[in-house]
């Protein structure tokens, strides 16, 4: 993703999202859907919208990582911590591109008082979500084309610029016929970030160190969530595509990354993402079981801020509703560690997968068109067990894109191999009557629900 290729000399540089150049004329197209079936998603792997949002991630969790201090190496490092919440006047940023999309976000929050939920108690998601989502579409044009830097910008490139960017924020939501919110979702909303890049919304002056990235994760991006949380409470969305218990987490996956970024051992700018150890004062990571601890951390850190959420819609031991996380806790090699498997696991559990990334919509500037230096996808658990087309040969798989030289961010340290991507390096206290683990072995003689998970344990949690 971001990529991280040596120079002469051997020192790593980041590779950036590229902007487009306003003098050279482009063909902007509205993002449409091209992941119809499980083989697909092998040319998903190949294309330049993949190396693109890999990028992208890579980029902005590299700016997240804390700094040392090269002209006084005896100070503190700078560690980049949350800002307020949007509510506090002091969270709103000096930088009027940043300062756009937090009132955007703070507009698009506020439909919620226009489409109240349906009273009283229901298992499912709330049907008034249809009508929340049916206000932001209806002004999604105008909130990003009226006055100000967006739709200045927008108005610059063009009204087939604003098309494709509007099919990406709008996607950003959850699904109003499904009634729920997943990881699809979060991903659409990191390509809208992405696009605006692309269009050179986002200005860094020179010799800036990843501020404005760190802006866009922690003054947008985490704003973005809380947004998002409020309208899961609001409407009891559903998670999208859950796997049940044994996911990550039933909507979000990026805040881990980013949260992990924000506690790793600290470099200088010119080095890559570290892959081990973490900042001096950071919580541990078996902290997140301890609710006091989260309650402590979690207005600072992005992981924290998540667990948080997780604690607050559900009941009982962690390990048992989030047994996933409560074994990434287990790592000892510090946040680093963890930063690295999530850049991983998110390659594995949310690019590589059918169910997350069929509704992706590609466009010009997140294009379907294959990168010709990607390298071909590994046939991975996951690349085998996608679903196909009614009529398809069982197990027959789309003939895969002949090998490049590979995508610059999938090189290095950083590299994001697909297949499985789940550590398991942590025993809970013991299976409650009610937990998956308790259970006994299927009578057809199948592996019981711990023995398959083992099977996904990743191949970085093992170095």
């Amino acid at each position: 993703m971001a990529s991280q290729q040596p120079q002469s000399g051997g020192t790593p540089r980041l590779t950036k999202l590229p902007l487009l150049d306003p003098n050279t004329p482009h063909a902007f197209t509205v993002p449409v859907k091209r992941i119809h079936e499980g083989p697909d998603v092998a040319r998903f792997l190949t294309s330049h919208a993949y190396r693109d949002i890999g990028n992208f991630l890579l980029q902005l969790n590299h700016a997240l990582v804390p700094r040392n201090n090269p002209s006084s190496p005896a100070a503190p490092p700078r560690v980049f911590k949350l800002l307020p919440s949007p509510s506090s006047s002091s969270s709103s940023s000096a930088n009027p591109s940043i300062r756009a999309l937090q009132d955007i976000l703070s507009v698009v929050e506020s439909y919620i008082d226009d489409a109240p939920p349906d009273p009283g108690p229901r298992r499912f998601g709330n049907a008034s979500f249809r009508k929340w989502h049916q206000l932001l579409e209806e002004r999604a044009d105008k909130l990003l084309l009226d006055e100000g830097p967006i739709g200045e910008l927008l108005r610059a490139w063009g009204e087939d610029a604003k098309a494709e960017v509007v099919k990406y924020f709008t996607g950003s939501w959850g699904s109003p016929q499904r009634l729920d919110y997943g990881t699809g979702h979060e991903l659409s909303f990191l390509a809208f970030l992405g696009c605006m890049w692309k269009l050179g919304y986002f200005q860094e002056k020179e010799g800036e160190d990843g501020e404005i990235e760190r802006e866009i994760v922690l003054s947008v991006f985490e704003p973005y969530l809380r947004v998002v949380r409020k309208l899961i409470l609001t409407y009891t969305l559903e998670p999208a595509g859950s796997h049940g218990v044994w996911g990550l987490d039933d909507h979000s996956f990026i805040p881990y990354i980013f949260g992990s970024a924000q506690l790793t051992r600290p470099i200088n700018p010119d080095e890559p993402t570290p892959t081990e150890g973490s900042v001096r004062g950071a919580p541990r990571p078996g902290d997140v079981v301890k609710p006091t601890s989260v309650e402590d951390h979690r207005h600072t850190n992005m992981y924290f801020s998540a667990i948080g959420f997780i604690n607050d819609v559900k009941k009982g031991p962690f390990w048992e509703h989030s047994p996933i996380l409560f074994d990434i806790s287990g790592i000892r090699d510090g946040w680093g560690k963890i930063n690295k498997g999530m850049v991983k696991m998110f390659n594995a559990e949310v690019l590589s997968k059918f169910p997350v990334v069929q509704h992706f919509p590609f466009g010009s500037l997140f294009s379907w068109d294959q990168d010709p230096d990607a390298p071909e996808p590994t046939q991975s658990m996951h690349m085998a067990n996608q679903p196909t087309a009614p009529g398809a040969t069982v197990g027959a798989t789309a003939p895969l894109p002949a090998t490049g030289t590979g995508a610059p961010w999938a090189q290095g340290g950083a590299r994001m191999p697909t297949g499985p991507g789940i550590p398991y390096s942590r025993v809970p206290p013991g299976p409650s009557a009610g937990s998956l683990t308790s259970r006994p072995k299927a009578s057809t003689g199948e592996e019981n629900t711990r023995a398959q998970i083992t099977v996904t344990k990743a191949p970085w949690a093992k170095e």
